[in-house]
């Protein structure tokens, strides 16, 4: 028991010596880390100057849906059916995108690449935003290095365009503003609240493409989500359109009948059978004409019953927030960086030694 504590106090004071050996070696350096401390200052220094700022946009919004239960509706799709039509959302609240696939289809190719290639007005000028992100993003220099594309410029066309050269560097900056620029998130998985964040060393490019992805994204939602509905209010329409013209035809043969014969023979009864069918028609038009106006209104009720709505929470706002990194700033973290790396090398170098 004694030979072990006397082995424990001996490694304790082989430690202590060990300590004050190597900071006695360390404070002999110090010239090299007052030039450490001094070089890394200056590269911190040159490299908040000369750093590329990175800006983020943030676009956060919530997705609400009217469609519910029928109510009232749903006493009259029978009455619809009846004329071929089919009042599509009475009673039914299902959402085109369900959980997670909203965010998915915000990052998809098709809604970015078509924002990608609008064209949108930044500082007075009308401007492609391929051509915008292409030059930020440094895919601009690496083409002009290239015979092919020394020229190219994206032109502002839907997809596919029929060029298969834009078409193919579209992609290219699709999969890179997936990869390292865009970001598509619900901050808290219990609601229903979706952000949308674009980060780019062009403060313009990053708010402008965020606000007009969103436009696109929205547009395109509620047009597919109310496509049944408009698609039965139209059918709805033209059907009262030609019932209508029909009773309008009607009533002015029942009239042309009369004119033609305006005193007819009571004894010749054929004489007011053509009026008499005249007078049928504007009855039988007059009440299919009532129940098609009447389904025609239920319709438009169906139809802004179904509308989701994309309400917008916060909009980006200039001047975005940065990741700018001032001298001094840059000057301290350079500083400790390179000595913290210097001390660490002399320790390990005096460590090595004892070993050897």
């Amino acid at each position: 028991m004694n030979q072990t504590n006397q082995d424990n106090q001996l490694t304790l004071h082989e430690l202590v010596h060990k300590g004050k050996e190597v900071a006695a070696y360390v404070k002999n350096k110090w010239l090299l880390l007052v030039g450490a401390l001094i070089i890394g200052s200056v590269i911190g220094i040159c490299y908040a100057l000369f750093k590329k700022n990175q800006y983020k946009a943030s676009l956060s919004f919530v997705l609400a849906e009217q469609g519910g239960g029928g109510g009232g509706l749903s006493a009259y799709a029978g009455i619809a059916s009846q004329f071929g039509i089919d009042l599509g959302g009475v009673g039914e609240s299902s959402s085109l995108f369900q959980g997670d696939n909203i965010l998915e289809f915000i990052r998809s190719q098709r809604m970015i690449s078509q924002t990608l290639l609008s064209k949108v007005d930044l500082e007075g000028e009308q401007v492609v935003l391929a051509n915008r992100y292409a030059m930020a993003s440094g895919f601009r220099a690496d083409w002009d290095e290239e015979s092919q594309l020394k020229d190219f410029s994206f032109a502002a066309t839907a997809l596919p365009s029929g060029n298969s050269l834009q078409d193919s560097l579209i992609q290219v900056l699709y999969r890179h503003i997936v990869k390292k620029s865009l970001t598509v998130v619900k901050p808290d998985k219990k609601l229903n609240i979706i952000q949308v964040s674009t980060k780019s060393t062009d403060e313009l490019f990053a708010k402008t493409f965020t606000e007009q992805l969103i436009h696109r994204v929205m547009n395109f939602y509620v047009e597919t989500k109310t496509k049944k509905e408009q698609d039965n209010l139209n059918i709805l329409t033209h059907q009262v359109d030609s019932v209508r013209k029909e009773l309008y035809a009607a009533i002015g043969g029942v009239a042309a009948a009369t004119d033609a014969n305006p005193n007819p023979n009571r004894a010749l009864q054929q004489l007011g059978v053509s009026s008499q069918r005249r007078r049928v028609d504007v009855q039988a038009n007059s009440a299919i004409l009532e129940e098609l106006v009447k389904n025609q209104e239920l319709a438009k009720i169906s139809l802004r019953k179904e509308m989701p709505i994309l309400q917008i929470i916060d909009r980006p706002i200039l001047p975005l927030e940065s990741d700018v990194m001032g001298p001094i700033k840059g000057a301290l973290i350079g500083a400790f960086l390179l000595v913290f790396l210097t001390a660490s090398a002399l320790i390990a170098r005096v460590l090595l030694k004892s070993i050897h």
